[in-house]
Formats: C-alpha cells, structure tokens, sequence
C-alpha cells in the first residue's frame, strides 16, 4: 500500500483549518461565549453551597430557604441552555467546515492526473474521503471543547476553593430511574438516526467510488461539473443526518442534567427544614468538598484530550495532502471545434518512472481522417499506454502527438477529450438508468429518440425493449444487473450519442463469448464510421479489415501494415494469427 501522506507540521495545520472556520466566526464567538457561562455556572454551583448552608442551615433565614432551590433550578437552566449553544455551535460549524473539505477533496479527485490513480488505491481514497475528514471533525470539536470550557471551569473552581478553603461533597441517586429511562430514549433515537447515517455515508461511498473507478470516462466525457452537482446532494443528506445527531446529542445532555438538579433541589429542600439545619455541617466546608469533586471532570477530560488532539492532526494532514496534489497540467489554449480525426505521432516516446527506463520509444505513425489503425502485440507491449497519451492522461517524455496538425499540449484539455470517445474492455457504468448512462456526458438535453437511435445502432435496443422498465431500467453498481455483452453495447451507445471524431476501442471484445461478440462487432462497424478509429486488439479476427495494423513489442513499432500485407511477411504479425488459428 502506498502512503500518499505529505509531511505538514502542526502549525500549518491548525493555520489551514482556521481559514475553513473563519466564515463562522460568529458561531463561534457565540460557542466561546457560551462556553465561558457554563464554566462560571460550575464555579457558581460550589459558590452556591456556601449560602445555602451559611444562610439556611445556621442563620435558617427563610428568604435564603425559599430563594436557594429556585436558583439552583435557574442556574441549571442557563448552564443548559449555555451547553446546547456549545455544542451544536461547535457541531454546526464542524459540519460545514467537513462538507467544504469534502466538496474540495471530491472536486480535487476528479480532476487529479491518472498518474495518481496508478500510485493510490480506491480503499486510500475512500479512507481520506469518508473518515479521516470525521476525524479531523470529532478531534476538532472535543479539543476545542474541552480546551476552552474545562481550562475556563478549573480556574473559577481553583479560585473558589482558595476563596473559601471549605470542602463540600453532595451525592444524589434519587434522579437515577428518570434518567435512566432518558438515556434509553435517547439511545434509540441514536441507533435510528445513525441508521440513516450509515445509509448516507453508504451513498457518498458509492458515488465517490465510480468516480475513482471510472475517472477516465468522466474526464474523456467531461462529466466534472455534472458529478460535483451528484456528488453535492448526497452530501448535504449526510451532512442533515448529522446535524440530527448533533441536535438529540446537545438536547439530552442538558435535560438529564436538569432531572438531576431537580432532584437535588428537592433533597435541599427537604435538608434545610427546620428540624434538620441542627444537623447540617457548615457551608463553607460543603462549598469546599463541592468544588473539589466538581474539579476532578474537566481535569480528567483535559488528560485524555492529547490523543484526539493527534489523531486529528494526523488526519488534517491525510486530508491536506490530497487537496495539495496537483491536478491535471492543462496549459493550452487552442480550440479546434471539430477536428477531422487526423492523428499524428512523431518519434513519441514515454516513461511511467524514469528510473524504470521507458515504456514507449520512439513511436511514429500517421491515421488519416476515417482510417481504422489497430494496435496489436503481446500483453505489456504498451498499446493501451500509446492510445492513453492521446488523451493527455500521461503526458509523453518526448516527441510530439498531433490532431489535425495542432500538438495536442496546445489544446483545451477538454476540448482535446471533446474530440474522443472511449470503449473499454472494463465497461464502466453508473448506478442510474440504461437512458442516462447512454447519454453520459452530453452537454445538452438528449431526447428519448435520440438515445434509441443509438440504442438501435449499438444492437442494444432489442435487449433493452424486452426489460420491464425498459431505457429506465437500473443497470446497478457498474452494470452488475447486465451481461457482458449489453454492458458492451451500452457502451458502443454511449460513444455514438457522444458523436466525436475520434474513436478509441481497448479490446472491446477480448472478453466476449462468440455469439455476444457478433453483435458488438457489428455495433463497433456502425460506431466506426466515418471516425477515426484506434483500436486496441486481442482478437486478431476483428481487425482484419483495418486500414493499417501495429505490432508493437516492447514498446517499439516493429511491424506496421495491412492484415494481407502483414500476412505475406510471414513475420512477428504472421506468427501471432497462426498461434490464435491453431487455439480454435
């Protein structure tokens, strides 16, 4: 496995994460503030031991008996309220700052160089994606909770304890029945809500993974802007279950603790009766205990927080190496409208590690506008590496590749892959309807008729007629619900509603038993047509008729010719047909 990882210090890291917060400053101001309140409603619960005691128990003044439980109710109140603000402040500013990195990061994947795909695997990706964005999240949200509102109840606690050098400690179980009962329906509520979280993570998973999967269809067909608006919807589902979470979390929190000052105001009550104040130690030593034990919480929290506080910082990291990857060099500048399909390479020559020696060397050849050039060789010779560098998913070590005269390096990245239409061996479908993976890519509205016309013409509307649902139909993850054959030709339609004048085929049928292969031959006759055609072949039987045929071998072009020509030789060509002939 492969660690994409980029060495960023601690520093940068929390500087980077500042600027995702900043637009929420005032969410935040308002945590603090809130933060700073529920702090001092810790300092003031101990500081209310001392006249309760003082006040009711010595002096047993009645003013103080009748005043002490309402204002313990109050306190709890703000102190309520003063959490609730904290933690689904913090919890919303959290959301957003991980629905923009993921909506950067999502944009960043499609738009990084295949070089990257080659170097990372899609468990990587999904990880930086899915989980360490959660991380950074979580570690984010606890640490500045805890940093701020525990350092802050410390230091008004310390302060009062040293104020009144008492000791106070209280214990109350009466609440523990309705809180138990609470804490149930709260954690049903979680177990429904993290459901639907589960769901929606699932979603965002499912998209992401076409994308990383299918990334050279979405560049050759320019689908960038249309899987960002996918990509965005799902999102903010995800991000509305959170929120939920969030919410029940803050709401709960606050009301248990309410339960149990209730309880405990009741007890008060009852204590400061005044058959009972003879009985009662004296309020500063009860204020004391009561600070003391209330102490030990946020100190233990503030222990714990260091581990959070790294693995979010490892996280960030993951997340920012990605979004510090280069995308894609696109510094041309030329259109070409549509270009004639006139393909030239000239002593082209190309290399995936430099230190591995290169893959392609000195590869010359010239496809005249509706010629069909075929590729064929053994595995390894570095055909489907040849017809990648047309499209500018490599760029070539040296040499110029050239459409209708212009180097493809001076054109519009995607006006370069507007002219090209893609066919793999792997077919790469979406999990939507047969209409929309037959329009994929289309910039303008495509009608019905439109997309039968191509069905027809790919050989695939006679399947596609016998389905319950017909062009709606849903082909599944990848077209797991077709055959090879119709995932094929729905391909095949694809590339002939996409019309562009260039064609590429990587073994289109290599993988296809005889029968499935005579339909998709005859689709490819139709789709090839008046297009020039590069065609990657296993079968040496599809490319007999092709205008010119490439042996290559170990990345060099060492026959070049037509099937009868290349025949006659009796050479390197003439040997791999008469090996495919006797396998049959």
């Amino acid at each position: 496995m492969i660690d994409n990882t980029k060495s960023i210090s601690a520093g940068e890291v929390y500087g980077r994460l500042l600027n995702y917060v900043k637009p929420y400053w005032p969410a935040f101001v308002a945590a603090v503030i809130s933060m700073a309140l529920y702090a001092a409603t810790e300092t003031g619960l101990a500081a209310m031991m001392k006249p309760l005691m003082d006040g009711s128990f010595v002096n047993k003044d009645s003013e103080t008996i009748k005043f002490i439980p309402l204002a313990l109710i109050g306190l709890f109140l703000v102190r309520g309220a003063a959490n609730f603000i904290t933690s689904y402040g913090l919890g919303w500013i959290a959301r957003n700052v991980i629905k923009q990195l993921r909506k950067e990061m999502f944009e960043r994947l499609i738009t990084l160089p295949a070089s990257y795909y080659d170097q990372s695997t899609s468990g990587q990706l999904m990880s930086k994606l899915l989980y360490d964005v959660e991380q950074v999240a979580d570690a984010a949200t606890d640490a500045v909770l805890t940093m701020i509102r525990d350092t802050l109840t410390i230091i008004g606690l310390l302060a009062w304890m040293i104020y009144i050098n008492g000791m106070l400690s209280l214990i109350i179980l009466l609440t523990v029945p309705l809180i138990a009962v609470l804490v149930y329906k709260v954690s049903y509520r979680f177990r429904r809500i993290s459901k639907t979280i589960q769901d929606s993570m699932g979603d965002v998973g499912h998209v992401s993974n076409e994308v990383i999967e299918g990334h050279r269809e979405v560049k050759t067909f320019g689908s960038q802007e249309y899987e960002q608006k996918r990509f965005e919807i799902i999102n903010q589902k995800n991000r509305n279950q959170r929120m939920k979470m969030i919410a029940t979390d803050a709401i709960s929190q606050p009301v248990i603790q309410l339960i149990s000052v209730l309880g405990l105001s009741g007890v008060i009550y009852i204590a400061t009766m005044p058959d009972m104040l003879d009985k009662i130690s004296a309020g500063s030593f009860i204020s004391f205990i009561t600070a003391m034990f209330m102490l030990l919480t946020p100190l233990k929290r503030l222990t714990k927080i260091n581990g959070k506080i790294q693995a979010g910082i490892a996280a960030a990291q993951s997340v920012f190496s990605l979004l510090d990857e280069k995308m894609e060099s696109d510094n041309g500048t030329k259109m070409i409208g549509r270009s004639r399909g006139d393909i030239q390479y000239k002593n082209v020559e190309f290399s995936y590690n430099s230190d591995n020696g290169n893959v392609l060397e000195d590869i010359s050849f010239h496809a005249k506008p509706g010629q069909t050039i075929a590729f064929v060789g053994h595995s390894g010779s570095g055909k489907t590496t040849l017809v990648s560098l047309l499209a500018r998913f490599y760029p070539s070590s040296s040499g110029q590749i050239s459409i209708d005269g212009i180097d493809i390096n001076e054109l519009q990245l995607t006006e370069l892959r507007n002219q090209i239409s893609l066919v793999n061996q792997q077919v790469v479908l979406f999990n939507d309807t047969i209409a929309n993976n037959i329009s994929y890519g289309q910039k303008q509205h495509v009608s019905n008729d439109q997309i039968i016309a191509a069905a027809k013409a790919a050989h695939a509307w006679d399947f596609i007629q016998r389905l319950p649902q017909g062009l709606a139909t849903q082909v599944g993850q990848n077209g797991v619900l077709l055959s090879g054959g119709q995932r094929q030709r729905l391909a095949i339609a694809r590339a002939l509603l996409r019309d562009a004048p260039i064609l590429i085929l990587d073994e289109a049928t290599a993988s296809l038993d005889s029968e499935a292969e005579r339909h998709i031959q005859a689709a490819l006759e139709a789709l090839m047509k008046q297009r020039t055609t590069l065609v990657i072949a296993h079968r040496l039987s599809t490319i007999e008729k092709a205008d010119q045929i490439i042996v290559m071998h170990n990345g060099r072009i060492i026959e070049t010719g037509t099937h009868t020509e290349l025949l006659s030789k009796g050479q390197h060509y003439a040997e791999l047909y008469r090996l495919q002939f006797q396998e049959k």
